[in-house]
């Protein structure tokens, strides 16, 4: 108990003469806080990037499961006969079995790392066209410093603007436009 009386005093005391020169209430505050999570969770373009990251997500997941079915399947067909072929024969299938499955693996590989690019490149994108519309809102509120909430010890409420901000980048840029957000060629439905 002491040690948290100790921490918000050394937190609260140097703020206290900055509070206390503010202006009225009314003039609005120079720092704000967003939850930067919160927002492409509960946005409705962030939720539409969620659901297309898990639905290409599922499909290379099911995709790899098929293949992986059909590549055990050949692997025992293989092995079975390998009691009835000559032994460098049967090694060079087996070479040749072991190269498609490594090339199969690289372009699995490949296509998540793809997915992970595109994903990361879509929250990047969401962002960036947010931000016109953080900026309409500092201005508005006669801010000049905007933090994300997860990186502050201490804030009043009045301070946290992601519900407004939600609000308005719904209004402002729906769920991304029709264009798909998250987009791997050639992955199958999972259903």
């Amino acid at each position: 108990m002491r040690l948290a009386l100790a921490l918000c005093v050394a937190f609260c005391l140097p703020v206290a003469p900055i509070l206390a020169q503010q202006d009225a209430p009314d003039q609005g505050t120079a720092v704000l806080v967003l939850n930067q999570e919160r927002l492409l969770q509960l946005t409705q373009y962030g939720m539409r990037l969620q659901r297309e990251l898990e639905a290409a997500s599922a499909a290379l997941a099911n995709e790899n499961r098929q293949i992986e079915s059909l590549l055990t399947e050949e692997e025992l067909a293989l092995t079975e006969r390998r009691e009835t072929m000559p032994p460098d024969e049967f090694r060079g299938l087996a070479d040749e079995f072991d190269i498609r499955v490594t090339a199969i693996r690289a372009a699995q590989d490949a296509k998540t790392r793809d997915l992970q690019a595109q994903a990361d490149a879509a929250q990047q994108r969401f962002f960036e066209e947010s931000v016109p519309v953080l900026l309409q809102l500092i201005e508005d509120r006669g801010a000049a410093v905007l933090l994300d909430s997860r990186s502050v010890l201490l804030s009043a409420d009045s301070i946290d603007i992601t519900e407004e901000a939600i609000a308005e980048i719904d209004e402002t840029l729906g769920d991304g436009g029709p264009d798909p957000i998250i987009d791997l060629p050639g992955l199958t439905d999972p259903e």
